[in-house]
């Protein structure tokens, strides 16, 4: 196990006490979780009596920041796609002159072709963008979720083990 204490803990998360964690160290935190011990993971979540809270903000704090995002590039996509389709409609409207020479036109068309692969690979990057950020949404829920399951986990052990019923002893 790589950490052996809280002190160690905070120390990595650059923090003084567990008041100073803020809800981006909190996913930090989920994911430090495999490498503490189970007595010292125990104990860094019984600083959180209001996990479920902070949790929940974290877990708000992630999904506004993605829909900020969305809005963003959604924003940002417009734009570009309106650029592209003038640059198209002016394109288009040289086309239809009179008169123009067989290497006017062909300029013209492979003009259009290349707006043509320039949306295609707009659009490309930005699914990339996307799904990058939903990967990282997933990551960090998924980490806010782990960090709920060693609370709750802990909670029961915790728990099992004061019980004189315990079903591991029957």
């Amino acid at each position: 196990m790589g950490y052996k204490s809280e002190d160690e803990i905070k120390q990595a998360l650059g923090i003084e006490s567990w008041r100073n964690l803020s809800k981006d160290k909190v996913i930090r935190l989920a994911a430090m979780m495999p490498d503490m011990g189970t007595e010292v993971a125990l104990k860094v979540v019984e600083q959180f009596p209001a996990f479920r809270d902070l949790a929940g903000d974290a877990v708000d704090a992630m999904k506004n920041a993605h829909e900020s995002t969305l809005s963003a590039n959604k924003e940002s996509q417009e734009y570009v796609y309106l650029a592209l389709q003038d640059v198209r409609e002016t394109l288009k409207g040289e086309l239809d002159k009179d008169g123009l020479s067989w290497e006017n036109r062909h300029y013209l068309i492979e003009g259009m072709r290349e707006n043509g692969r320039q949306v295609c690979q707009k659009d490309s990057e930005n699914k990339k963008i996307l799904n990058g950020q939903l990967k990282k949404v997933l990551l960090g829920t998924g980490a806010v979720v782990a960090l709920g399951v060693a609370f709750v986990g802990g909670k029961v052990m915790a728990e099992s083990k004061d019980s004189p019923e315990s079903p591991l002893e029957a």
